[in-house]
């Protein structure tokens, strides 16, 4: 079976700090720069309650429910997915983790872009601080039991919040069910 465009040259049609836009053959797609790539956590406490986050997203032109979530290498050399995690999670939930255990690579429109993540399942958690992230970030942190995920992400989405396709990994069970 042959694959259209798989042979054709890629050409950059654009290149910022973060991203860059590239065309091979008929497809136009977006990369991350330098190769970075995230790390996403799935950070659920012994109470079982899940960590959310949700902050201002320029792309959305609105705020955004996600998992806490950090880019691998885009500050420091030598990161890795397991030290990005921990770093960000702290930094934005308040909770440190005793443990990381990472749970796989995916990719989340690979129609369209390239990026992808490493999901982490974070064990052991300590609230440390009150997260929120550094600077101008503006992240609010939510606490919230599995067992209500499912009316929590309706209740954000009527107030007008925009979702996060690795959501889905919690809606999963009860839309399944």
């Amino acid at each position: 079976m042959s694959t259209p465009d798989a042979d054709a040259p890629v050409e950059i049609a654009w290149q910022g700090d973060w991203v860059v836009a590239k065309r091979q053959g008929r497809w136009e797609y977006v990369s991350r720069a330098r190769g970075i790539q995230a790390a996403v956590i799935l950070a659920i406490d012994d109470a079982g309650q899940v960590l959310l986050v949700d902050q201002y997203r320029v792309p959305l032109g609105r705020r955004c429910l996600e998992l806490p979530a950090g880019l691998v290498g885009d500050e420091r050399d030598g990161d890795t997915p397991e030290s990005t995690a921990i770093r960000e999670l702290e930094e934005e939930t308040g909770y440190r983790a005793e443990r990381i255990e990472e749970l796989g690579f995916f990719h989340s429109s690979p129609g369209m872009v390239t990026e992808g993540f490493t999901l982490v399942r974070a064990h052991g958690l300590t609230k440390v601080s009150e997260g929120g992230g550094t600077g101008e970030e503006d992240i609010v942190v939510h606490r919230v039991p599995l067992t209500e995920i499912t009316a929590f992400v309706a209740a954000k989405r009527a107030e007008g919040l925009a979702m996060d396709v690795k959501l889905l990994l919690l809606l999963a069970h009860d839309w399944l069910a």
